[in-house]
């Protein structure tokens, strides 16, 4: 067995029901041997679960969120991602990177240019190996979140902000389609898992 370690992320807008399809990969990555690094974001430390407070709940400008996010993954880089990735295990992420592109930049509106900078100087070239890109449309997500849960303030935006996410989703995986597999995540829960078990075989990973 290999011991290189491997990154994979979970994405797409709220409502896309990733945590269920997280639960049974790293239960499946366990089962084959591996050592399983379960994390998220923002999040995944101690000090970038305090910082996920402030950003999931505290009203700020884009330019502020923006810079809290990329606060919390610096600390989660640097604490558990590369050093879990160095001595061979399998990290497997609720978003990264691509959820601020998404949501700062195209639910915002926020400048890509400037989150494109701070990637360069948060993550020094790290970026997941492969990232699962759960796509629905906007309106099958948040009749799914209604049900679920007490929004948050994200959440709670309306429609347009999710049209705008999801397009931004779409766009970064248009630029970088080798990095990404899009499910559709809009089907029954057997067959989005299937979609992501084929694409994982696909790639070696399963």
């Amino acid at each position: 067995m290999s011991n290189k370690g491997r990154f994979i992320t979970f994405e797409g807008i709220d409502g896309a029901g990733k945590t269920t399809h997280l639960d049974a990969l790293e239960q499946a990555w366990k089962q084959a041997g591996h050592e399983v690094v379960r994390t998220r974001e923002p999040g995944g430390t101690p000090l970038a679960e305090k910082l996920r407070g402030l950003f999931l709940h505290d009203a700020m400008d884009p330019l502020t969120e923006a810079l809290l996010v990329f606060g919390a993954r610096r600390d989660h880089i640097q604490t558990v991602i590369k050093p879990a990735l160095a001595r061979g295990a399998w990290v497997l992420c609720d978003r990264f990177t691509d959820a601020t592109f998404a949501y700062q930049g195209g639910g915002r509106g926020f400048d890509l240019q400037v989150l494109g900078t701070l990637e360069a100087w948060v993550q020094e070239g790290l970026q997941p190996d492969l990232t699962m890109l759960f796509d629905l449309p906007p309106a099958v997500a948040a009749e799914r979140l209604s049900a679920a849960r007490q929004p948050d303030r994200f959440e709670a935006q309306d429609q347009a902000f999710f049209e705008r996410v999801r397009g931004a989703y779409l766009a970064r995986q248009q630029a970088q389609p080798a990095r990404f597999e899009l499910i559709r995540a809009d089907q029954a829960q057997a067959d989005v898992a299937q979609q992501i078990q084929s694409a994982l075989r696909s790639r070696g990973l399963l």
